[in-house]
């Protein structure tokens, strides 16, 4: 008997593996991001400027800049995350939003906060 789209979803043991490699990414991009606060924090309390950071100096407001940049990227990746902790709860995890069908796992594996297939993503970017 065939199975229909929306019946497809990944078994509880397929989530658990999915669920370790997402909290063990999640645990790597915590850490990356409080490193990147305290490299932050450190570049603002120069000895040199006691006002803090010196918006004359195009270089530190690059740097600046760029840590800015980097943090907000990875408190996205770990909203995505997160989120994807939330779809293994509610076993809907791994279900293309687009076409229903099962997100392939070598895709979940490289990109574990995915929401579409290689297929629908393609078809996306058209």
């Amino acid at each position: 008997m065939a199975k229909d789209s929306t019946s497809l979803r990944y078994s509880d043991k397929d989530l658990e593996e999915f669920k370790e490699i997402i909290n063990a990414k999640l645990k790597v991009s915590r850490e990356d991001v409080a490193e990147l606060k305290e490299t932050l924090e450190n570049s603002s309390e120069n000895p040199d400027n006691q006002s803090g950071w010196n918006y004359e100096d195009s270089t530190d407001h690059s740097e600046k800049e760029h840590l800015i940049s980097m943090i907000a990227r990875q408190t996205k990746f770990i909203k995505g995350l997160e989120d994807a902790l939330v779809r293994i709860e509610n076993k809907t995890y791994g279900i293309c939003r687009q076409t229903g069908k099962l997100i392939d796992k070598k895709r979940l594996a490289a990109v574990p906060h995915a929401t579409l297939s290689i297929e629908a993503k393609l078809a996306d970017n058209k």
